[in-house]
């Protein structure tokens, strides 16, 4: 049999393989090492190679330590269970809900037309109103759902602007374009008119259907070239948006799962630190993230043919009248919207005060309304969860003291903003398992002593400087999480930096925070993100485009 076959025959049961050997190829750790810290040691490297491999459901290797630390005697169940629930994962589940009554009412998809609409059409400012609209609501939705919710609106707005894909990949590819007439030995073209398919892809006309069949004489190298053009800008549309979901969602700690791992893991190790809550982290990681989104806006839009003199000055040629087209289509889509309906009012006020309220609790620089309640009592989780429950009552339509007079008016029940079942269905449930089975993990090295062990081997790198130490880990980390969850690399890894800074008499927030976040601006690849897998699954980039 052919080294080939049998290759690919390994390959289709690679999953199962490695369910089956990693527990044997870690088994000598059982016997090798003391005790108590080889069982931990080996149950985390199990779930490590789990988790990189992806052989199991994360959610369902974040479970394991339920099954395995009770049985090796590492950890009772009655200390491994509470971990899965902690005011962590009550706070990520609090942001979840808000997110889903933002989704149900479509109030994210009004925000994103609107600040389109007043960004232009220009390739590059749409890019950066992409940009801006795609980090915005990625603070508080899930980063995945933000790129899913604006991909479609980037793929409609582009194909106003030059037309249908394919059409432009055969332009890009062909000397000659097929359908134009030789005139005075020079190839012609049709300007491309809009595709007639339904919802965002619609035809707009814009005075007249005439506009839309002008003829313009182009050679078949300026066909070429201008092709190329509007193919590098499609890139740099469908590469813009994941990105900017996955800075976005560093500057709350909401925003991604790593920045609540941190929380969470900081207050198992320290239980008396506050250092770190959602006002102190937003003011720490909004600025940084800015920062971030306009160098990545300036990088896109470089690379990918936005940045040229026409973002100052008006051009009156085929560009500007395919930017008018999809001008034009943006604001018909927002104007389908409508007034702004009742509902989508209450959802902006109720989200504004969970911000604003989540902010000023305990922002460490001024004084908080924390104040008012007994010292240690009012968390974030509890803010959070507070505002969510009065979306489950609050009615969904302008209550009317006229309805109480009328006996002809109708007694159907009302409508509260959100309901349970669009709730529990919009809630990913395997990343709050995911947590608590970092959090089990981060408490079983603890109550084990093997994270202390760890530190005790580590004690070289405490004599290396922490400026230094700094760079090296986030180096390691971001390099690692380019072929592993954001949120497993994070789970595995902090236990150990935090040994490390403790061994090295290093504030740990030091080695923590960069670690973090680094883990979350490490999306190069299609595998980095589940944003990066949605935008390369549309088949319109390659690996390449992505680097």
């Amino acid at each position: 049999m052919k080294i080939s076959v049998v290759a690919k025959k390994l390959w289709s049961i690679h999953k199962q393989l490695i369910l089956l050997l990693t527990p044997l190829v870690f088994l000598p750790l059982l016997f090798t090492l003391p005790e108590k810290e080889g069982k931990c040691l080996y149950v985390v490297l199990l779930m490590a190679m789990f988790w990189c491999t992806e052989a199991l459901p994360l959610a369902i290797t974040a479970m394991l330590p339920v099954c395995l630390f009770p049985t090796l005697g590492i950890l009772p169940s009655k200390k491994v269970c509470p971990q899965y629930f902690l005011e962590t994962n009550f706070l990520f589940l609090s942001g979840l809900v808000m997110a889903s009554s933002i989704e149900e009412w479509g109030l994210h998809r009004r925000i994103a037309l609107k600040v389109l609409t007043i960004v232009g059409v220009k390739p590059a400012w749409l890019i950066m109103g992409m940009m801006m609209t795609s980090s915005f609501l990625s603070m508080w939705l899930s980063n995945t759902a933000t790129t899913a919710m604006m991909l479609p609106i980037a793929n409609a707005i582009l194909e106003s602007l030059f037309g249908d894909l394919e059409t432009l990949k055969e332009k890009c590819k062909s000397t000659d374009d097929p359908e134009g007439d030789i005139i005075n030995g020079q190839s012609t073209v049709k300007l491309h008119s809009l595709p007639s398919v339904p919802s965002e892809k619609q035809i707009l006309s814009i005075d007249g259907t005439d506009r839309m069949e002008q003829s313009d004489v182009r050679t078949s190298e300026e066909i070429r070239s201008e092709s190329r053009y509007q193919m590098k800008v499609w890139k740099g549309f469908l590469i813009c948006i994941p990105y900017a979901a996955s800075i976005g969602g560093t500057a709350t700690l909401t925003g991604t799962a790593p920045n609540l791992i941190l929380i969470g893991q900081l207050k198992s190790y320290f239980p008396d630190c506050d250092l770190i809550n959602f006002g102190s982290w937003f003011a720490f990681a909004f600025p940084l993230m800015l920062l971030f989104l306009f160098l990545g806006w300036i990088w896109i839009a470089f690379l990918y043919g936005g940045l040229n003199t026409r973002l100052c000055f008006k051009k009156y040629d085929q560009r500007a009248q395919a930017e008018a087209r999809a001008k034009a289509l943006i604001e018909e889509d927002y104007r389908k919207l409508g007034p702004i309906k009742f509902a989508e009012g209450a959802i902006a006020f109720f989200f504004i005060l969970f911000a604003v309220l989540l902010f000023t609790r305990d922002p460490k620089f001024v004084t908080g309304w924390s104040v008012f309640f007994k010292k240690g009592y009012v968390s974030d989780a509890v803010t959070g969860v507070i505002i969510v429950s009065i979306l489950f009552f609050f009615p969904s339509q302008k209550p009317s003291l006229s309805w109480w007079f009328d006996p002809q008016a109708s007694n159907t029940p009302y409508v509260p903003l959100l309901s349970w079942k669009k709730a529990q269905d919009s809630v990913p449930w395997n990343i709050i398992l995911l947590l608590g089975g970092g959090f089990a993990m981060a408490k079983a090295c603890e109550e084990s002593g093997l994270a202390s062990w760890i530190g005790g081997h580590l004690q070289p790198l405490a004599e290396v400087p922490p400026a230094a130490a700094v760079m090296l880990i986030t180096a390691f980390l971001a390099c690692f999480t380019e072929f592993a969850s954001n949120t497993a690399t994070i789970i595995i890894f902090l236990p150990v930096i935090i040994e490390l800074a403790i061994h090295a008499s290093v504030n740990p927030l030091y080695f923590m925070i960069p670690a973090t976040v680094g883990c979350s601006y490490a999306f190069m690849l299609p595998v980095s993100t589940p944003p990066n897998s949605i935008a390369f699954a549309s088949g319109h980039l390659m690996v390449k485009d992505m680097v």
